[in-house]
């Protein structure tokens, strides 16, 4: 429980994160599950309603930022060093958007993680990432 509330706290001192609706809905050592709830004004094509780019990366980003704070060899703070994402296929209107990551790998001074976006079509993913977080001196 400790680390789903410190996951939550990080979601909810990000203002974008706020703005997004972004909610974890699971985490572990090293990983989370955060929804972002599909909303009209994150729309980037108005003429099929699919969610904005930007609005999926926000979301990877923020969840992958959580998998590294909940790692067990996680000191405090971090920050996104780099992030690759792969966009698959847009999101289907409507449908709430789950990012999921996974901490694989931490040294002294970055994390490693890898992600996936999906709505409720698993199958191909929306988004792939994997990324480099610095992880915090505690």
């Amino acid at each position: 429980m400790e680390r789903k509330r410190a996951a939550q706290q990080f979601v909810e001192v990000i203002p974008h994160a706020r703005e997004l609706g972004m909610q974890v809905v699971e985490v572990g050592e090293g990983r989370a599950a955060i929804a972002m709830p599909y909303d009209p004004k994150l729309i980037g094509d108005p003429e099929t309603g699919v969610i904005s780019g930007g609005a999926v990366s926000a979301l990877m980003d923020t969840c992958c930022g959580a998998a590294v704070l909940t790692h067990p060899g996680a000191r405090g703070a971090t920050a996104t060093i780099d992030l690759r994402i792969d966009y698959m296929r847009p999101a289907r209107p409507g449908q709430t958007i789950i990012a999921r990551a996974v901490c694989h790998h931490m040294t002294r001074s970055v994390a490693f993680v890898r992600a996936t976006a999906e709505d409720d079509t698993a199958d191909p993913p929306v988004a792939t990432a994997t990324g480099a977080f610095t992880v915090g001196e505690g």
